[in-house]
């Protein structure tokens, strides 16, 4: 059972949180939105609260957890007897959780196999099994119990059947919270059986301002990293943690027109392509004339034809979901670079001839 300490409720998301505990009624919760704005802290902050043991008045609605309760207490230590935490291995890593998903179930009794092997993305049928087997245990203090899945949409098929039958039926007093932000990928019949909760993007004026008082920037090149990041604060943040700064995201588009790679040299080639993406869908809306989503409108050059950018748009799609191949990356980049560089070069419209 992996368990996480207290988590930091960002401001954007106490009013979502304060409605959900007036909202949501069911056994299972299906926490869905965009990644970035920090649902697996919103997806804690509901456990904390469902197992907070401060009672609320006669007829009021759920609060937030108390902080200061044994249940809370329990939690920030990351030992709660009546919380369960499902991640894939990679996950847990990246979280400083110790132990892996299915680590007593004899799956990595090799210890050296163990290190050789790359941690799973996915969350697989032995973690389920345990989960199952923890929802028909009696509640320890009596309160409920709480299991969160995070990111659902990475059960893999058998592990998502497996956990299915414990949603249609559940024992007594469990709870569940499964959250993800690619929920197409999960089985329909999971989500029919679980009360849908959509986590939105925050508003911008509290994200930007929150974003800059976080890397002390100004209020314009915090805006502009948190275009680039799609309205996702927390993605801004870890990007300009990786290189990113307002800057070189404006000055891409030029860069590339000139045949440059700028800041791409410098990211992950998955980064690249969205990046690239980004820049594809923004030249398509100058192109139709609406505003762009990720780039200021200042920094982008005359839109091409819609054609060119439809076939760039279908090939960054591609690569996309290979990006993950070893490829030889600066050869990968410069031929990348080169692409955009063509779709974007346009030639100035024709003028008519004078007298014409």
């Amino acid at each position: 059972m992996s368990q996480a300490n207290t988590p930091t409720l960002w401001p954007w998301l106490r009013q979502p949180l304060a409605q959900a505990l007036q909202q949501l009624h069911s056994h299972a919760v299906l926490l869905h939105g965009p990644e970035g704005v920090g649902q697996f802290e919103f997806a804690l902050a509901l456990a904390r609260a469902w197992l907070c043991e401060q009672d609320a008045a006669p007829g009021q609605a759920l609060r937030p957890a108390c902080g200061h309760c044994v249940s809370c207490r329990l939690m920030d230590a990351g030992s709660h007897p009546d919380f369960q935490l499902v991640l894939p291995e990679a996950l847990q890593a990246s979280l400083g959780l110790g132990g892996s998903e299915g680590a007593d179930d004899g799956e990595a009794a090799d210890k050296g196999a163990g290190k050789s092997r790359k941690p799973s993305q996915e969350i697989k049928v032995d973690a389920i099994r345990a989960v199952v087997q923890f929802s028909q245990s009696t509640a320890s203090r009596g309160r409920a119990k709480v299991v969160l899945v995070h990111p659902a949409e990475r059960m893999n098929l058998v592990a998502a059947n497996t956990l299915l039958k414990t949603l249609e039926e559940p024992p007594g007093q469990v709870r569940f919270v499964l959250s993800g932000s690619a929920l197409e990928q999960l089985l329909p019949t999971v989500r029919s059986r679980c009360q849908a909760w959509r986590l939105p993007l925050p508003e911008t004026d509290v994200a930007a301002a929150w974003l800059g008082e976080q890397l002390n920037a100004s209020p314009e090149d915090a805006r502009v990293l948190l275009d680039a990041a799609g309205g996702q604060p927390l993605s801004a943040l870890e990007r300009h943690a990786q290189g990113l700064d307002a800057r070189s995201w404006a000055g891409l588009p030029g860069d590339l027109l000139q045949g440059q790679a700028g800041a791409l040299a410098q990211w992950p080639l998955a980064w690249t392509v969205e990046a690239l993406q980004k820049l594809c869908h923004d030249l398509a809306r100058k192109a139709v004339g609406a505003p762009p989503r990720y780039f200021p409108a200042a920094c982008l050059p005359p839109a091409p034809e819609m054609g060119r950018l439809q076939q760039w748009s279908q090939e960054l799609g591609k690569l996309a979901r290979h990006a993950d191949h070893p490829w030889n990356l600066p050869l990968k980049i410069e031929t990348l670079v080169l692409q955009a560089r063509a779709v974007m070069r346009v030639r100035p419209a024709r003028q008519g001839l004078p007298g014409g």
